[in-house]
């Protein structure tokens, strides 16, 4: 894990992909755990645990890489997207407690869409007509998710809705540190400052967890660590065109354990909004891939918690 930077290889299309397979089981396991832990453990202890347990599994794999911080002066940037992450982990805990597990899968989704857009706005990406087009189908998209006017919005998806933008500032800053530093530093540095952020939180609304529950995301920490590595691993193997599809397969396997542990009936609408989602973001992706092709330059990294 303790690789010096390099510039992404896409050569390997198919070891970008087995990558993103095995970050899709990992991150379906670490949804399947919190949504059984449920609401027992309040959300920002949940998620200062998980991360405290993050952090402690890669601190090895770091090495003496983490001076980097200092001396290339990344600590502030690796702060702020530990703060925004912080926040939009809340927010996905609280949601995974109070909706079902695909729907917080296809609201989260968005996320690459909030990335098109900050892209063009703060770092002066070109956003063309296709890709405004395909925004707004995504907004349709969860639209047809929430269907407003129809049902009343609840806390859990207007939770997941807020964290969506937040997980994307944290990834437009991540799309930087990656060309300045090796991906265990830049996993143990978000694993480092998101715990750090939550622990106020967590703090405020401290109960005493089981052993079980400890046990329980402990186990979340070290399969959602692993997944973030191994999703930074897809993303130097191959463009984001290749591997940003393969990470819609997580709406299957979410629904599937949904309807299989926990008897969660499978909502129509959430597969139809999510499938409107998933088309957006993938075209969205290969215009990324074709623009990178002309322009040489790295893809936008994908979404995750």
């Amino acid at each position: 894990m303790a690789s010096e930077p390099s510039q992404p290889n896409y050569g390997r299309p198919w070891v970008g992909i087995c990558w993103m397979l095995l970050t899709g089981f990992l991150f379906v396991g670490v949804t399947g755990i919190v949504r059984y832990v449920g609401s027992d453990v309040p959300a920002p202890e949940a998620a200062f645990i998980r991360y405290a347990f993050g952090t402690l599994f890669i601190l090895p794999f770091m090495g003496t890489k983490w001076t980097q911080v200092l001396t290339g002066g990344l600590f502030g940037v690796f702060a702020l997207r530990g703060l925004c992450h912080a926040m939009g982990v809340i927010l996905w805990f609280y949601a995974m407690a109070r909706i079902p597990i695909a729907e917080v899968t296809a609201i989260g989704y968005l996320a690459p869409i909030y990335i098109a857009i900050g892209a063009a706005v703060f770092l002066g990406e070109k956003l063309a007509a296709r890709r405004i087009a395909a925004i707004i189908a995504a907004f349709i998209g969860a639209m047809v998710i929430l269907r407003p006017g129809i049902q009343e919005i609840s806390n859990g998806q207007l939770a997941q809705v807020m964290a969506a933008p937040l997980f994307a500032v944290s990834y437009l800053v991540a799309k930087r540190l990656t060309a300045r530093a090796n991906p265990s530093l830049v996993v143990g540095m978000l694993s480092i400052f998101v715990t750090i952020g939550i622990a106020p939180f967590a703090y405020a609304v401290w109960i005493t967890p089981s052993l079980t529950e400890i046990m329980w995301l402990a186990t979340v920490g070290v399969l959602a660590t692993t997944g973030h590595f191994t999703m930074t691993k897809a993303i130097h193997a191959a463009p984001l065109a290749v591997t940003q599809p393969v990470t819609f397969l997580q709406l299957i396997w979410a629904t599937i354990l949904g309807l299989v542990m926990f008897g969660e009936a499978v909502d129509f609408w959430v597969l139809l909004g999510g499938g409107i989602i998933i088309s957006a973001v993938s075209f969205i992706s290969y215009r990324e891939w074709v623009l990178s092709r002309r322009e040489k330059t790295p893809a936008a990294l994908a979404i995750k918690y």
